[in-house]
């Protein structure tokens, strides 16, 4: 499929003069507008499109971290920087009991984004089974499972494989509403599944973090029916490699994405291996702190979208700095995106 770039609403020039980025917002559709650039689409829509922009182009993204009460601050932020607004919107399922009670404002804002011309995606910090449904990161989220239980986990009928499937029941009825919307979901669970900062993580093989991930697909997909999840395999930029060996395999992975935190860009070692992972899949980076730069969108096209992760955002990067990766010429924000 050709991608035909629509023509931008600023010049490079203009990318850094306050005056041109106020008038650009008024072209803009703004999140809560009854835009419907998206009509109601498929995941398939979605997966092709993102393979379609493979060596041409990269859609611009930002997460928005907890509280669910705000699910679009961070994306506000871009567009007060750049009066753009991201091509994908990231969210969270959350883990906190506030946020987890709130996360109705979550679905309501990907249907919004959707809506006004963005991708979705929904990370989901979850908490352990072996633990209640709402916890503290810290302890929590970031916390370990013995092997033992982490087996139980695994294995379907233990009790601890029920308690998980009662866990993914929780989530349902919000996935669900985003299906009858016609909203497809970059759904990315189980994240830097080569970390050991998380309970799911740093356990590579077969029967370790990859089959968790392929339960858990099977029970969504399969048992549930949910038919609007593009399920985006997530690791991170490990130095110590060897990402492949928490691959889940081809049926089970629909993006590959990799998370920038041990540098500020993926450096040529951590693109091949990512590159010969995904064979044909398409390739993402899932978080980084550091907006991408000329060099990075240049010398790696494979990259299919980026999603800044929240208070970096500013905190990692000056307006500049922002605004050259907003407006570099591969670069598709909110309005440049179009589905087949």
């Amino acid at each position: 499929m050709h991608v035909v770039r629509p023509r931008r609403r600023l010049g490079a020039t203009l990318a850094a003069c306050a005056t041109a980025v106020a008038a650009a917002a008024a072209l803009l559709a703004v999140p809560g507008e009854e835009a419907e650039a998206f009509p109601p689409g498929t995941r398939q829509q979605v997966l092709d499109y993102l393979r379609s922009l493979t060596g041409d182009y990269i859609v611009s993204g930002q997460h928005n971290k907890e509280p669910a009460s705000r699910p679009g601050q961070y994306t506000r932020q871009v567009h007060d920087v750049t009066g753009q607004w991201p091509g994908l919107w990231g969210g969270d399922l959350m883990f906190r009991a506030e946020d987890i009670a709130d996360r109705q404002r979550v679905v309501d804002q990907a249907r919004t984004e959707w809506n006004n011309g963005s991708l979705v995606t929904l990370t989901w910090h979850a908490c352990p089974p072996t633990g209640p449904g709402s916890c503290a990161f810290e302890g929590g989220v970031k916390s370990n499972i013995p092997d033992d239980r982490f087996r139980e986990l695994v294995t379907d009928g233990t009790a601890l494989n029920t308690v998980w499937k009662r866990r993914l029941d929780s989530v349902v009825p919000y996935l669900q509403q985003l299906e009858d919307a016609g909203v497809p979901v970059l759904f990315r669970p189980f994240h830097e599944m080569n970390e050991s900062w998380n309970w799911w993580g740093h356990r590579p093989g077969a029967d370790g973090s990859s089959r968790l991930f392929r339960l858990t697909r099977d029970y969504l997909a399969g048992t549930k029916g949910l038919d609007n999840l593009i399920w985006v395999w997530n690791v991170q930029d490990n130095p110590a490699g060897g990402w492949s060996a928490y691959y889940p395999g081809d049926d089970y992975a629909d993006v590959v994405s990799l998370d920038v935190w041990y540098k500020n860009h993926p450096g040529p070692s951590d693109y091949r291996q990512m590159r010969d992972i995904a064979g044909g899949k398409p390739m993402a980076i899932g978080e980084m702190g550091k907006v991408p730069d000329a060099a990075l969108l240049d010398g790696q096209p494979r990259w299919s979208y980026f999603m800044v992760w929240s208070e970096q955002l500013r905190g990692e990067n000056s307006n500049a700095e922002i605004q050259a990766a907003y407006f570099h010429p591969r670069t598709l924000n909110q309005g440049e995106v179009r589905l087949p």
